[in-house]
């Protein structure tokens, strides 16, 4: 292996790094952005609030579901 290809993988190693802490920053953020949106959903006064929450609720789902993907395509690339 020639130094330039080691530094390569080097670098590639501290990019995954990086995006996995970024990601896991991410996912923190987006469970606080849940439990505050779950909480309002139970204290939801009519059904507009409570289906305003659920849509919060759904779509921080989804986002920490494409969190946990790209972390695991970080952590094992194809």
């Amino acid at each position: 292996m020639t130094q330039i290809t080691r530094i390569g993988m080097q670098r590639q190693d501290m990019a995954g790094e990086d995006s996995r802490e970024l990601l896991h920053r991410l996912n923190n953020q987006l469970g606080v952005i849940l439990a505050h949106a779950e909480l309002l959903e139970t204290k939801a006064h009519d059904a507009a609030q409570k289906a305003r929450a659920s849509q919060v609720v759904s779509a921080a789902l989804q986002a920490m579901a494409v969190s946990r993907e790209l972390r695991q395509t970080v952590a094992d690339p194809k």
